[in-house]
């Protein structure tokens, strides 16, 4: 760890950048039950409490968490850091990005105890690699037993992929595969997640089967509409607000709780 006397010889933005970085891994250290030594946390806050804020900002939040130091429990420790780290990097302008979160055990996920049912989505031309990872954490926790991606679909090796998902990548399979090929596979029948599709409250969801999700900007593909056409057809969720759409991930969460659910009462 960083010496207090290394921390404040930084110029100011430097200084802080640090301090929120050192109370984030002493979050960490906190979160995993290791030993952190409250004197130095003290310190840090004192160097805060001696640089210049930006925008003269009002140094009252920092000096009532040093009066709150040692009266927090150590269980609650990793909440007070957390906190820290935030005003700080909002008090420099800068965004916590999705790296920036962590799990707070850091374990691998078991396979072991999960439910997993003969349904599944086909990731139709998503290209963003966070949409890819978040839709792997909804499949992983709607049971699904697998992933099937079309070519140009986000790689879930992708690294921003790999973080979103938390995990599940290395839990639920995938595989690239062409959308066309999904009927003569013996997956079960094939749907579509669209607008103008039967509602959601009233589509009848298969015991097994894939459903085409595709991208926020064009939908599922000509070909991906074919094969669902084909099969089930469409299924939409009804919105209410002013946009009228949402985020993919989002979408296919609602519809997998949605199947599950249904599953699970038969």
């Amino acid at each position: 760890m960083i010496t207090l006397r290394k921390i404040g010889t930084l110029k100011p933005s430097t200084r802080l950048r640090k301090c929120a970085n050192v109370f984030r891994e002493l979050g960490r250290s906190f979160a995993s039950g290791k030993m952190v030594d409250m004197n130095y946390l003290e310190g840090l806050l004192e160097i805060i409490l001696e640089t210049d804020l930006p925008g003269n900002s009002d140094a009252g939040y920092i000096t009532e968490k040093k009066s709150l130091l040692h009266s927090v429990p150590d269980q609650e420790m990793v909440w007070f850091c957390d906190d820290i780290y935030y005003f700080l990097i909002n008090l420099l302008g800068i965004s916590a990005a999705d790296w920036d979160f962590y799990d707070a055990d850091g374990t691998a996920l078991s396979k072991k105890n999960r439910l997993k049912l003969p349904i599944r989505p086909y990731l139709d031309h998503i290209r963003s690699p966070f949409n890819v990872g978040a839709v792997f954490r909804a499949a992983e926790s709607f049971c699904c037993d697998s992933i099937l991606l079309s070519s140009d679909t986000a790689s879930p090796d992708h690294k921003r992929a790999v973080r979103t998902s938390r995990g599940c990548i290395d839990v639920l399979p995938w595989e690239i595969t062409d959308v066309t090929s999904l009927e003569g596979r013996r997956l079960g029948p094939v749907f579509a997640l669209e607008t103008g599709g039967v509602d959601i409250n009233s589509f009848q969801f298969p015991d097994s089967g894939t459903v085409i999700v595709g991208s926020e900007e064009l939908g599922v593909s000509p070909e991906g509409l074919l094969a669902a056409d084909n099969s089930l057809g469409r299924v939409s969720i009804p919105t209410f607000g002013a946009k009228g759409s949402l985020n993919v991930s989002v979408a296919f969460g609602i519809l997998m709780q949605r199947w599950v659910e249904e599953l699970l009462k038969r």
